[in-house]
């Protein structure tokens, strides 16, 4: 019987997807640390829960430390301490360490929150990416501009996803961004050079053994557009899509893929990598994180693969066990976001004409309702997932969803 203590700051939806998962594995105790009392838990969740532990915050190393050392007393030595959120993975490699709880160190961790670290590991291994620099001081942002030329991406050194991220295109804005950002040493930034092409993910299960690193397992999205681009432009209804099929690029990046995560030091689990096919037909690796992938590719993979992801992803960080699902389908997410300056959903239109041309195709939905609030992420209001044998039906099913379906703000 193994113990498990899962960190989850607050007991969402998605989170108790994660509990759930964890308490119906076989020989697993789970304990819980999270900011949310015991009493918020659901009940139908506290059977198969063997602890709590509240904490202030969760993303506080020596809180989490307190927290596994009083669950071990009533549940024994903890042999593992997980939680899928990207900003988490460095808190949890110190509390694992402080703790001697195996897993990913600080070292490892580190690589992969560290996004200067991050490449300057790619470019020693030989892995494509962008020319970047650490950002302490103004005066480096003007040197590395005048390197690599505009336009160039700021971003946040421990970025998540594209939130914080820029792109400055004249000198005015790099003016204002520095002015805005202030970096300094105990405040730094990361710039890169800025990549054009299309940007795509791959994801991987990695199980390490006795310092043996095997990837066994690929699958990897298009976004319609980059994330970057969708932030710039808020009026973008944007789509992930997963096809049945790997083609040419992909195949051809995996090796690529397998060598970034060697040069990071993954350990066991699954990695969520952003990478370019550029202009040129050249590939280049963004970055990657140490986690299950956002923007509802859980839900793709475990629709296109005909497995629960959430389940697998338990039982690999548990276990070291992975079932390798062959993929049957391909699956596609729209993603539907408020239009306008409002706090509010004040109208959702043209859901009934989007459903007449897809409707047998969604699989999953969560569709914006009025007087809903308005997000503060790219990820919208709502979304919609559609399935099909055929990558080509996907792709035109979301593009009929995203070009009907219009959600206002006020």
């Amino acid at each position: 019987m193994k113990n498990v203590v899962f960190v989850a700051p607050h007991f969402l939806e998605n989170t108790l997807r994660y509990v759930q998962a964890l308490a119906d594995l076989d020989g697993t105790r789970v304990g819980l640390i999270s900011c949310d009392p015991v009493t918020k838990l659901p009940p139908r969740f506290r059977e198969g829960v063997e602890a709590h532990y509240r904490v202030a915050d969760c993303l506080d190393p020596a809180q989490l430390a307190k927290a596994c050392r009083g669950l071990a007393h009533g549940m024994g030595a903890i042999d593992r301490l997980l939680g899928p959120l990207e900003q988490m993975q460095l808190p949890l490699a110190h509390a694992r360490e402080a703790c001697g709880i195996p897993g990913m160190g600080v070292a490892t961790a580190t690589a992969f929150r560290d996004k200067t670290r991050m490449k300057d590991l790619f470019q020693r291994a030989g892995v494509p990416c962008a020319r970047h620099r650490r950002i302490e001081s103004a005066a480096d942002a003007y040197a590395f501009v005048t390197e690599v030329g505009l336009p160039i991406i700021l971003k946040p050194i421990d970025g998540l996803g594209s939130r914080g991220t820029q792109r400055i295109r004249t000198s005015a804005e790099l003016d204002a961004a520095l002015k805005s950002l202030s970096p300094s040493p105990s405040r730094p930034i990361q710039a890169e050079e800025f990549i054009r092409g299309i940007e795509r993910t791959c994801e991987t299960v990695t199980i390490t053994t006795r310092g043996s690193r095997q990837s066994i397992w690929h699958s990897g999205t298009h976004y319609l557009p980059g994330p970057l681009e969708v932030i710039e432009n808020p009026w973008i209804q944007y789509c992930v899509l997963l096809p049945r099929e790997d083609d040419a690029d992909f195949r051809a990046f995996t090796p690529l893929n397998v060598a970034a995560l060697d040069a990071l030091g993954m350990e066991t689990g699954l990695s969520h990598m952003e990478w370019f096919v550029r202009r040129d037909g050249t590939h280049a690796v963004s970055e990657v994180g140490a986690r299950p992938p956002g923007v509802q590719i859980m839900p793709l993979m475990s629709i296109a693969h005909g497995v629960d992801m959430v389940d697998e992803w338990c039982r690999l960080q548990v276990h070291g066990q992975f079932s390798r699902p062959a993929r049957r389908l391909a699956a596609g997410v729209a993603f539907f976001r408020g239009q306008g300056q409002g706090k509010r959903v004040t109208a959702v239109r043209g859901v009934a004409e989007a459903n007449d041309g897809v409707g047998p195709l969604v699989v999953d939905k969560k569709l914006p309702t009025v007087g809903q609030p308005a997000t503060s992420g790219y990820e919208g209001e709502g979304w919609a997932i559609v399935a099909h044998e055929r990558t080509e039906v996907v792709r035109q099913a979301l593009s009929h969803m995203v070009s009907h379906v219009r959600v206002e703000l006020g």
